[in-house]
């Protein structure tokens, strides 16, 4: 029991944490946005800055002994290097080229791993007002009522999401396209959102029935969605059909029926 105790004291910290960042994420939605590339496509800006800088500070105050990683500035923070300690895994601002653009589907993700396994997952989109929540063994919710995967059994009824990534060289687009033109042919349609925590919530809420990305930013966008999912009854695996490992950029994400003729669509899409 005084796990679970705990486990809800950490979701408590980590829904007000996302509550908060989530109001200077809804300000900053509706005024002019200052912006930096990060890469060619990759952008980062003063919203993505002033979140984590208040969750960090929010959950450090609260859980001082814990440690930290996170997307934009994991030096000042914490570690690069999931140990078995807790750990908070956050990304402040996931969805920053929709912000950009005012395309609603932007978030808050904030996963806690205890020995190295998730034990509480918040992901929060404020423009939608949308709150994602889990509990290792206890479920995953929307706004507080419980979620669970798709139900469906049949790869040409599906709805696939995958994103194109930030990489624009010649190489990855053509690779990226020619998986995605091969799917295509094997599943009802497909969306690209913006959003690898919220692609994860689509799976967990059977919005979704297959998502997968390779090269996505790191263990900050899937930590939270990645257990949401597995406790609405979905399955989260590498692409290959491997274990997930947080840590390799690569997930793929469907309920437990879709999963085999899922990999192997995309080995052959390979």
């Amino acid at each position: 029991m005084e796990e679970t105790d705990s486990l809800l004291e950490f979701l408590e910290t980590a829904i007000d944490a996302a509550k908060e960042a989530g109001e200077i994420i809804r300000k900053g939605f509706y005024q002019t946005k200052h912006v930096e590339h990060k890469g060619q496509v990759d952008l980062v800006t003063e919203t993505d800055k002033a979140c984590e800088d208040l969750v960090f500070n929010f959950l450090k105050e609260r859980h001082p002994t814990h440690k930290f990683i996170g997307e934009e500035t994991t030096a000042a923070y914490g570690t690069t290097e999931l140990t078995d300690e807790p750990t908070w895994i956050v990304d402040p601002l996931d969805g920053t080229t929709n912000f950009v653009h005012g395309f609603p589907f932007v978030c808050i993700s904030i996963g806690l791993t205890i020995g190295k396994i998730p034990k509480v997952g918040v992901v929060y989109n404020p423009i939608m007002d949308e709150l994602f929540t889990s509990i290792h063994g206890k479920g995953a919710f929307l706004n507080g009522n419980p979620i669970k995967v798709s139900s469906q059994t049949e790869l040409l009824k599906s709805l696939l999401a995958t994103e194109v990534g930030t990489k624009r060289d010649k190489p990855t687009v053509d690779a990226t396209t020619n998986r995605i033109n091969s799917l295509l042919f094997k599943v009802r349609s497909l969306r690209m959102s913006g959003s690898c925590a919220l692609n994860l919530c689509g799976i967990a809420s059977g919005r979704l029935d297959l998502f997968y990305e390779t090269g996505y930013g790191g263990p900050w966008d899937v930590a939270a969605g990645a257990l949401i999912v597995t406790e609405a009854g979905g399955l989260v695996y590498d692409p290959s059909g491997k274990d997930f490992d947080i840590t390799s950029q690569r997930v793929a994400a469907s309920n437990p029926q879709l999963k085999d003729a899922f990999i192997e669509a995309l080995q052959q899409a390979e």
